[in-house]
């Protein structure tokens, strides 16, 4: 392929793009290379006036700064000069905006959001299949409860404690009619409710019968209720096979809660993406997020595990059946349009 006659890019990024990226896209080489070209000369010289206007501001005010040395900071002075130089411009009239076709996860949730460097393949899948997560993993393994875990065999009083402070969240986040999760020995659907066996003989229901959002499995047996409160949901996961679950009365083996909604693949701030080998490794995991085939290979406890993206989630439901996402929204931190690369340039 030979690139416009005015583009150069380093041979690396080519390959990459036209090896790796474009096949299956629908999109040609030439038409690539030659829209590169285009947006290039429209934007750069745009790009270029404004960092010039922000060196300009930020000369007078480095000026100004050493001309006040050691002088008492006044609100209002400081205030003037900024909108003198046309660093602070009037506010505007009030306006209001609307979103449309905004993911859910930007628009509707509130959640925690997760930055990683996107040059690391196993953090970028953690940080992807981090939409989903085990309470029970979280609160035996990190300080939330005890002192960290020491290193050793598993510790049954940190594992009792774990389990009570799960239920107790439930309690909290999905109360029941009368009694707690703690009292239960079984979860059922009837009649697209949940119903909930409690060790006295008696059955009971959700306080607010309409959280309960879907189940897998049978409903006479189900293997997994999923829960939902202000738009977030918490899946109680029962399994009688399962370690934990064949002690508890419920067969509860684990609270799974939707957890990171959102998570930032970072090129700029968490790593160091410069030169042309080190934008395509970070360009190359992106791709396989994407396409959905990215998968990390690593050694833990002597073994060789591999790491992929979650699939969706599928549930029955009061309504029908319905998937929710198994990752998280995924957003990507480019490098600053402030910082200059050889690795494109345009005569």
């Amino acid at each position: 392929m030979t690139l416009p006659a005015r583009l150069y890019v380093d041979p690396v990024l080519q390959r990459f793009v036209e090896d790796e990226v474009l096949p299956g896209t629908g999109l040609s080489v030439n038409g690539f290379w030659r829209s590169l070209e285009v947006i290039i000369d429209r934007f750069a010289p745009k790009n270029a006036q404004l960092l010039k206007k922000r060196d300009h501001l930020q000369a007078l005010i480095d000026s100004r700064h050493i001309a006040r040395r050691g002088l008492a900071y006044d609100v209002a002075d400081e205030t003037r000069f900024l909108e003198e130089i046309g660093y602070l411009v009037p506010e505007p009239e009030a306006f209001e905006i609307t979103t449309a076709k905004v993911d859910p996860e930007i628009a509707r949730k509130a959640g925690p959001q997760l930055v990683v460097p996107l040059s690391n393949p196993r953090y970028a899948l953690n940080a992807a299949n981090a939409r989903w997560g085990s309470l029970y993993d979280a609160l035996y393994g990190t300080d939330a409860i005890d002192p960290p875990l020491a290193p050793g065999p598993y510790d049954a009083a940190r594992g009792d404690k774990v389990i009570a402070y799960a239920k107790a969240f439930l309690d909290e986040s999905a109360p029941l009619k009368t009694g707690g999760h703690s009292e239960a020995v079984s979860y059922r659907i009837e009649g697209g409710k949940l119903v909930i066996g409690l060790g006295d003989g008696a059955t009971t229901g959700l306080a607010d019968p309409a959280q309960l959002a879907g189940w897998r499995g049978d409903a006479a047996s189900p293997t997994a209720v999923l829960l939902r409160r202000h738009g977030l949901h918490v899946e109680i996961v029962l399994n009688p096979d399962h370690p934990i679950g064949k002690t508890d009365p419920a067969k509860v083996a684990d609270v799974v809660v939707e957890a990171a909604l959102t998570a930032i693949q970072d090129c700029e701030d968490s790593v160091a993406a410069v030169d042309a080998e080190e934008k395509v490794a970070v360009y190359r995991t992106w791709l396989g997020l994407m396409r959905g085939d990215l998968a990390a290979r690593f050694e833990k406890a002597g073994r060789t595990q591999v790491r992929r993206l979650e699939p969706d989630r599928p549930y029955f439901g009061p309504a029908g059946d319905f998937v929710l996402p198994g990752r998280s929204l995924l957003l990507v931190r480019t490098v600053g349009h402030h910082m200059m690369t050889d690795v494109v340039t345009l005569e």
